[in-house]
């Protein structure tokens, strides 16, 4: 059972760390779904093994999926069914796991069953109605059961599996709502025209169309309309998961806070993910980044520079940038982002609350944050349960003395080992 706090220790010399973070959340999950609507068997190499894909995997065996997890190879073999459900009834519990109970509610349109999504208390909160609005345009029977349009949802496609359609989608909240219609698409007899409205993280929706085309599905993007042509096939094929550019996000930016340097492989320059793009920001704060094909290094100084930045087409590295923040020489002002507030926790409610418990100076906005820099002071902060409050303040604490990560498990939910490889920075 893990601890109820563990004290992160500084450090007390540069980093000189070569790292392996596992991989993607939003690919592994993305695979596995594309996986299981494909034409026969897929093998998803250096897939992530953490609370949320196992909460997708689990959904998709009670669908009637054969899903293979072997753990120790980071690999998880899915028996696709070539846009088939088994069940025609299964009831869906998610957990915490925003991906899988979105793209899950797209994947079910294509059953003949009834199928109802649910999830924690934190989920219960957190809105779906975009979601729910524009599945129901495109003549899925599909209600959030308490009427609040919220988790949890109920699709029956007993009467006829979804053809498809056009609609538009309010993609403000999230841009999962979006991948959410588009993965299913070109399995519907019409396709899908989609128009994706509103200030959302756009790299994801682009990451969904470029895994999309490796299996097989071609789409067409012009400005915010999305065109996904029906009576398509995915193909199985072995595919190998990136490591995690959020995962990756906290040990560059302990390189950039504490000074030294970190190589973290298998991250290239070619990476399809949006959330890489934060260790350019680091670069703009005074970090020395060197991207190569299949790796990135970076190297700081231990000094740091504010930046005044939009996050919207990096929503989760947030958390990353407010913790280091403080420590910079400059304020740094976060903006656009007023959408994670329906995350794992209201996260600028929740960054603020814990940089002023350490001594930052903070400026709450409905869209972001204003942090100034700051004399801090030693603190146990609290962690709400969102997995990333707990890694970005575990880095503060490689500078700060006396940092304490309470509940310090809730990593479980993308990063089981992210402690014992944080550890790895005052060993290397």
């Amino acid at each position: 059972m893990p601890p109820d706090e563990i004290e992160i220790v500084p450090l007390e010399r540069p980093i000189a760390a070569t790292i392996d973070v596992p991989g993607s959340k939003s690919i592994t999950n993305r695979a596995l779904l594309l996986a299981a609507m494909a034409d026969g068997r897929s093998v998803i190499d250096g897939a992530l093994l953490s609370d949320d894909t196992r909460q997708m995997a689990v959904a998709l065996d009670a669908l009637g999926f054969a899903v293979d997890v072997a753990e120790a190879a980071h690999r998880i073999t899915v028996a696709g069914r070539g846009g088939a459900i088994a069940a025609a009834r299964a009831d869906l519990e998610v957990g915490g796991a925003g991906t899988a109970m979105r793209f899950l509610a797209g994947f079910v349109t294509l059953g003949r069953g009834r199928y109802r999504l649910d999830g924690n208390a934190r989920m219960r909160e957190r809105p779906a109605g975009a979601l729910i609005d524009a599945l129901a345009a495109i003549g899925v029977k599909i209600s959030s059961e308490r009427g609040d349009g919220c988790p949890p949802i109920v699709i029956d496609t007993r009467a006829g599996a979804c053809l498809g359609g056009a609609a538009t989608i309010d993609a403000s909240l999230s841009s999962q709502f979006v991948s959410a219609m588009l993965m299913p698409a070109p399995l519907w007899r019409d396709g899908l025209r989609l128009i994706a409205a509103g200030d959302t993280a756009r790299p994801f929706i682009a990451m969904t169309l470029a895994l999309m085309e490796r299996w097989g599905a071609a789409s067409n993007v012009a400005g915010d309309a999305i065109t996904v042509p029906g009576g398509q096939r995915y193909r199985a094929m072995n595919f190998t998961v990136e490591p995690d550019a959020s995962s990756a996000s906290y040990f560059a930016a302990a390189a950039a806070l504490a000074g030294g340097t970190v190589v973290i492989r298998g991250l290239g320059r070619d990476s399809i993910q949006g959330d890489a793009r934060f260790i350019d920001l680091l670069k703009r704060m005074g970090a020395r980044v060197t991207w190569r094909s299949d790796a990135v290094e970076v190297i700081g100084a231990g000094r740091l520079a504010g930046v005044d930045v939009a996050m919207n087409a990096m929503p989760d590295m947030v958390p990353t940038l407010a913790a280091i923040a403080p420590f910079a020489s400059s304020p740094t002002r976060i903006r656009k982002v007023g959408f994670i507030r329906y995350h794992e926790s209201d996260r600028i409610r929740v960054l603020a609350t814990e940089l002023r418990r350490l001594g930052a100076s903070v400026r709450e906005f409905d869209d972001g944050l204003e942090i100034e820099p700051s004399h801090l002071r030693p603190a146990a902060i609290e962690t709400y349960d969102d997995h990333r409050i707990a890694m970005a303040f575990a880095v503060a604490g490689l500078k700060l003395g006396g940092v304490r990560i309470k509940n310090p498990g809730c990593v479980a939910k993308t990063y089981p080992d992210f402690f014992a490889n944080l550890a790895h920075l005052r060993h290397s």
